[in-house]
């Protein structure tokens, strides 16, 4: 494993091995650490807010609290999809105190798994000029690949920052 493509801002090595909730995004399969996971729920009415980034597509109220909610294909630049029955909300935990719970929007969450350092591959590299900060690395899992997301990276953008105003 390189450090340079296994470091987080602050320099220290990120720990890539443990528990990762996989979900799906158009034909891809993502997976964020446990750790950030605070729950799913179920697609509820998302309330607009005005003058915001098209990937912001609002804020719920999830017992009491309100919760900016971004969806993430559109985040990823994917194309935008009809919600179903199985779209669904990831309410995480950013690492940032100051902007607390997030919500994405995913097609459909798929299983927790439990990955060792072994299964995991650093990102590749892309080429000059294609920063992928928001990616952990890539796991094998069985005939598959998923897409080890840093979520707070991920969200991170400065383009998101307003939204954090929006909860607070």
């Amino acid at each position: 494993m390189t450090m340079k493509q296994n470091q987080s801002r602050g320099g220290q090595a990120r720990a890539r091995s443990g528990k990762y909730l996989s979900f799906r995004l158009a034909q891809e399969e993502y997976a964020i650490q446990v750790l950030k996971v605070r729950e799913i729920v179920k697609l509820q009415h998302i309330t607009g807010v005005p003058e915001t980034p098209a990937e912001l597509k609002g804020v719920i109220n999830l017992r009491g609290k309100v919760i900016p909610v971004v969806d993430l294909r559109l985040r990823f630049g994917l194309p935008e999809k009809e919600y179903d029955s199985r779209t669904c909300i990831i309410v995480v935990e950013l690492g940032r105190a100051a902007t607390g719970p997030m919500g994405v929007i995913v097609d459909e969450v798929s299983e927790v798994l439990t990955l060792q350092e072994s299964e995991i591959q650093d990102t590749p590299d892309f080429g000059i000029g294609v920063e992928t900060p928001y990616l952990l690395g890539m796991a094998k899992v069985r005939d598959s690949v998923k897409i080890l997301l840093d979520i707070d990276e991920a969200l991170a953008a400065s383009d998101l920052s307003a939204i954090t105003a929006l909860a607070s």
